[in-house]
Formats: C-alpha cells, structure tokens, sequence
C-alpha cells in the first residue's frame, strides 16, 4: 500500500471509530460488537505503525499519551471563566427573573439544567479537532490539562460535524468521576492502603492533577459538556438549539435541558429533581438557570465575579438522625487533629454515612455532644458528612462526656493549641499521619522545588518505607529510585539531579518547607530578614517573635512549639549535615523605597502572578502580607475580591488595583 492509499483507509478508520465512540460512549448504544470495534482499531494501529508520518493528535490511538509530564504549562482563557451566583431561595430566583426583565424590558426564556458537581474546564476546538482543554484556575488562567482530557472517551478529538460554523468553537463542561467509578475507586485505594477520597468531585480533581495521563486514563472519568462561551455564529442565537446541535456532533451533553417562560415552570422542575437526582450515577447538587439568547446575554454583561444573565440554585442539605457512637481522630498535613463522629450507619444523599466530622473541640463543647448521643447529620453541601445537632429529648443518662486528648494519636507526640485558634496540632515532623503530604509540601515548587517528586512517588517511598522524613530525601540513590516500579534509571538520574539541585535554594526556601503551621512563604521572609539564621530562631523567645510586624503572638507561639519539639531539631540537624542552607546570603536590596510598607494582595491578578507581585515588593524592600491590620498599608485587589478587601474598607486601608500597584511600582522606580 502507498502512502497515498493508506492516508484515504486512515482517515476512514478514523472516521469509523469516532463514530463508534460516540455511539457506545455518549449514547450508550453500541450498533457493533466489542469485536468488531477492536479489528478496526487494531487495522489502524498497524497502518500508524507501518506509515508513523500520518500519526496526528486527534487520532484515536493518541488519546492516552505514553510519557508522563513534568509539569501542568499555564495557559491564559479566551474568555474569562466565571462562577456563577449560588442560592436556595425561592425568593432570589424569583428576583433574578425580576432583574433580567427589567434588564431587557420582555420576557424572556431560560434553559434550566442540572448542577454537576464535578471540576470545571474549557476544550477548544481548531479545524474541528481538539487542540487545548485548561482547568478554570483562577478564571483567567489554567493549567493545560490537554493530555488527561483526552483520555475521557466522551470529549471527541475530532467533532462529527462538517457545519463551518462549528470548526473553530469553544467548548465548556464538568469533569466528573460517575458513583460507580468512585466506589470502585476507593475499594481499590483502601485496599492498598491509600487514603480514600472523600467524595467523587474530589475523586475527580485529584485525578486530572496527576502527571501521567495513563493513571488518568484508568479512572473512568466522563464530562457533560454544558457552556458555550461565545456565539459561533450567526445561524445560532439559541443556547440551548447550539447544545443540542453538539450533542449529534460527538459531544456528552445534559439531557434533561428544558426550555422554562416562567419562574413556576424552573420551580416544577427543582421539585421534580430534587428526589430523582438521587437515581443518577453522578452527583448533581442543584439546577443552573440561564438566559438562552446569546443576544439577551450579551445585553445584561457580567459583574466582577459571574453574569447577570445566570443563576445556580442549589438543594438545601438533607438531614437524617442516627447514634454517635464513638469519637475518633485523624491527622491532616498540617498536623491538624480533627474529631471524627462515629456513626450507625445511616443512608443520605444516595450514600451511607458512617462518620462525619465534628470539626473541633470547641464545636463538640458548643453542642453539647456526648457519646452514645443520637445526632442530626447532613451533607455539606450535599458532599462532607457534618454533625448538625444533638437530639437531647432521646438521652439515657448513660451517654458519655467527652475529653479531647493532649498526645496525637498516631505518633504520640505532645499536641499543641495556639492562642485565638481552635484547632490542637501535632508538630512533629516526622509524625507518620502527615508524612506523605508534609513531603509533598517539602518538595513544592516555592518550597526545595523537587518538581520530580510527586504525589505517585512519594506514595510509593512512604509506602515501601524508603522515605521517612524530609532527610531521607537526601540519603536517595540511583539503584534504590530506579528499582522503584515505572521509575527507571533516567527518571532516578533525573530526580537525583533535582534533589542536588534543591540544596542551592535560599534559606527562605529552606524555612518555608519545613511545613512549620501557620509559616508561609511571607513569614519565612519576615523570620530570614529579621534573625538571618536558624539558630536564631530556634532560641528565639515567643516575645521577641511577637513584636515582628506580621507575625504576632500567635504564629509566634507556633514557632515556638515547633521548635520544643526534639525531633524536629534532629530533622534540622540531619538536613543541615546535607548541605541545605540555613543561613541567609541575601544582599540589602538596592532600592529600598518601599522599606516599612505593607501589602497585601486579593482577588485575581491579570498581569502578574501573586507570587510576582510579592517578590517585587520585597526586592523593594517592602513586606507582602497574607492577612489585613490597621498596620497595613495597602491592599491591591485584583478581580473577584474577597474579605481581605472588605477588610480593608472597615479599617480604611487604601486599597487600589493591580495596574495602579504597578504604576507606583514603576514610577517609583524611575524617579
């Protein structure tokens, strides 16, 4: 077979599975046999292998990459990725309708769908093939996720369609991870000793994070495809016309969309889903409402956080009672000790709960919660099992006052409860619960920036018991990494290089990876410019930590627990035996007008990164802030501000906009 030849039988090949695909996938209704599938795929596949020069990326042979990546690229939105208002009131949806006539001055009409509870992402379509699929990120940037997106059988790598208006289109619509899948999921985690995910979105936006699309490709994730963003053309003014018209060319869209005239027809169909969204095989916690003229919308705009011509109506938590049986704990990164209730089983929300959290020891003692009470559990926000109430007119007397305990539970180590904070802490770093994720943190990227140590490693090392502590990363070698399964000797000799590589960060860096609570890359800066070593602050006493602008009594009490504890001096002492730094070698930056002013930054910043912005002003001899006082300067806020800028108007701090910040910045800098 020429070239020529082959071309033609693989662009029919191609075109035959895409269709297939769509068949079985999308509409679940295969016209052909797993068989007879498979012949097709296996004639395409051999003819890519005897004519490679026609392999192209939206070939279904290309949809599970064979390497991973080293890192999600950013990639800035065509359009900005708004959320969307959210309510549960009856009332609200009524005086949305209310705003959007007066908007426009008629009535309208919506299209009213279902709420995915999944992760949100944008796929762009060029010449009708799938080239870039970016998670929303902070709306106006993401992270190019292309390759795990491809892996989901439902998204087309090529749309089945030859209307021109519709080869160039942008596409928006909610990864999910179906019940089935989740379940199985867990059964397979808890069974190697993984931590389980506390519910299918979770499941789902951890799943598009991981770096190899291979392990992406065997989570069964799926998507509907329910936004999009811009009129394609002028053939389509109608939303929901467009949405039907991808659902015939390859996409996974709703299909329960509904055409409402009235606010009472978008109530009968809240009522009528409230119960039977419980029969689905995906989590949908509410209906969206939006205005289906592309026009009507375009009239109406947007304000800085979502459009005015949508709203999201959410369920109201559903509740049930049952007996607390027990109290138990667990440890979170951070050496956080929350209580967990330990419940009868009981069925809610399409699930069978049997723990649920209670959050902390002041939340137990503000209910009144004892054991072998009978509770009132929900769902918050129809995902996180909560304790709500304590049933008191069923007490026996035999119920049980409960008393927080002072050692953590896994390692045993004094635990520790700052000031003003309600949580208690362990602060042992090598206590075995926080391990994985405290390593993960060690090895971020503003951290000692080991980008070859993810979550997969480092789950094996910790697994297999090669890695247990932050020092253990540095007592690595080639043959110990490399006989590590799907590692081998190149990815060893990689990952050994970044570890030799981490040991030239600064001191700050340094600091701020021992995962010390409440120390984040801000204070690590105001600790390494006041005492420039570690020693220093070691022996510094919870007085002198005090009186620094930014840090206060409070983190000042956490340095100082985290430092009483022995083995985290012993960590300390083993990393310093490796070379790591922890002394300061910064030089007095040469402009320093900026020196005594505090910034603090909120909202999303479209010009620059926050971490740009806070290095700037600390090159200037200023102090970025995470948190608003009366001391504070000025806070910069970006779009979609939060109560740090609320914040700053009840206290009268200046606040001004990122291109005003960069302004000073500039003329300042020029003067």
């Amino acid at each position: 077979m020429n070239i020529a030849r082959a071309k033609e039988e693989i662009k029919r090949l191609r075109k035959k599975i895409d269709y297939h695909n769509y068949q079985y996938y999308v509409l679940n209704n295969p016209v052909i046999s797993d068989y007879q599938y498979d012949q097709l795929y296996k004639e395409l596949e051999e003819l890519e292998r005897l004519f490679p020069e026609l392999i192209t990326s939206d070939s279904p042979t290309q949809r599970i990459s064979g390497e991973p990546v080293k890192e999600f690229k950013t990639v800035k939105h065509t359009m900005k990725m708004l959320s969307l208002d959210n309510t549960y009131s009856e009332h609200e949806i009524r005086e949305f309708d209310k705003r959007v006539k007066k908007g426009l001055g008629k009535d309208v009409q919506y299209e009213v769908t279902q709420k995915i509870d999944g992760v949100a992402v944008t796929l762009l379509y060029k010449n009708g093939r799938f080239v870039l699929g970016a998670t929303r990120g902070d709306g106006l940037h993401g992270d190019d996720i292309t390759q795990n997106l491809k892996t989901i059988r439902t998204i087309p790598l090529k749309i089945l369609t030859d209307d021109k208006e519709l080869m160039d289109i942008e596409v928006r619509g909610e990864v999910f991870l179906p019940k089935k899948s989740f379940d199985r999921l867990n059964k397979k985690r808890k069974k190697q000793g993984l931590p389980i995910f506390a519910n299918p979105r979770n499941a789902a936006a951890g799943t598009l994070k991981l770096l190899d699309s291979r392990e992406v490709a065997k989570r069964g994730l799926d998507i509907f495809i329910h936004t999009i963003p811009e009129q394609p053309g002028p053939h389509f003014t109608s939303h929901y016309k467009i949405l039907r018209r991808l659902g015939l060319s390859g996409f996974k869209i709703i299909s329960d969309i509904i055409l409402c005239s009235t606010v009472d027809e978008i109530f009968q169909y809240i009522k009528e889903w409230q119960d039977k969204r419980q029969d689905l095989d995906y989590e949908v916690d509410g209906l969206v409402i939006k205005l289906d003229n592309f026009n009507e919308r375009e009239t109406l705009g947007y304000t800085i956080k979502s459009p005015r011509w949508a709203i999201a109506y959410k369920y109201p938590a559903k509740k049930e009672i049952t007996k607390l049986n027990d109290i138990h704990f667990q440890v979170g990164r951070t050496g956080r000790i929350t209580p967990v209730a330990i419940l009868s089983p009981v069925p809610l929300s399409g699930t069978t709960i049997s723990r649920a959290t209670l959050h902390n020891e002041d939340e137990i003692k503000r209910k009144g919660i004892k054991i072998g009470d009978y509770v009132i559990i929900e769902k918050g926000g129809e995902v996180i099992p909560k304790v709500v109430d304590v049933v008191k007119n069923r007490r026996t007397g035999k119920e049980k006052t409960f008393h927080f305990r002072k050692t953590c539970p896994v390692c045993g180590e004094k635990i520790y409860r700052l000031p003003d904070e309600a949580d208690w802490r362990c602060v042992n770093s090598s206590c075995p619960a926080q391990i994985k994720r405290a390593i993960f943190h060690f090895a971020s990227r503003q951290a000692m920036d080991i980008n070859s140590l993810g979550y997969v490693l480092v789950d094996k090392l910790v697994d297999k018991g090669i890695l247990k502590g932050f020092d253990d990363i540095y007592r690595f070698d080639i043959e110990t990494i490399a006989s590590i399964e799907r590692m081998g000797e190149k990815s060893a000799q990689n990952l050994i290089y970044a570890i030799e590589k981490s040991k030239k960060k600064e001191f700050v860096n340094v600091l701020y990876a021992l995962g010390i609570p409440n120390i984040g890359i801000n204070a690590s800066n105001l600790l390494v410019n006041e005492f420039k070593s570690i020693d220093k602050i070691v022996n510094a006493k919870i007085e002198d930590l005090a009186k620094i602008d930014g840090i206060g009594e409070i983190v000042g009490q956490s340095i100082v627990n985290y430092f009483r504890n022995k083995k985290n001096l012993k960590l300390i002492r083993n990393l310093k035996k490796f070379g790591l730094r922890f002394k300061s070698e910064r030089q007095i930056p040469e402009r320093t007008f900026l020196k005594g002013k505090t910034f603090v930054f909120t909202g999303e910043l479209a010009l620059i990164t926050r971490q740009e912005a806070e290095t700037m002003v600390r090159k200037l001899g200023g102090h970025p802030s995470s948190s608003v006082s009366k001391r504070t300067d000025f806070v910069i806020a970006g779009k979609n501000p939060g109560s740090k800028y609320k914040k700053a108007q009840k206290l009268g701090v200046k606040t001004i906009s990122e291109q005003e910040f960069l302004s000073m910045i500039h003329k300042k800098s020029t003067d």
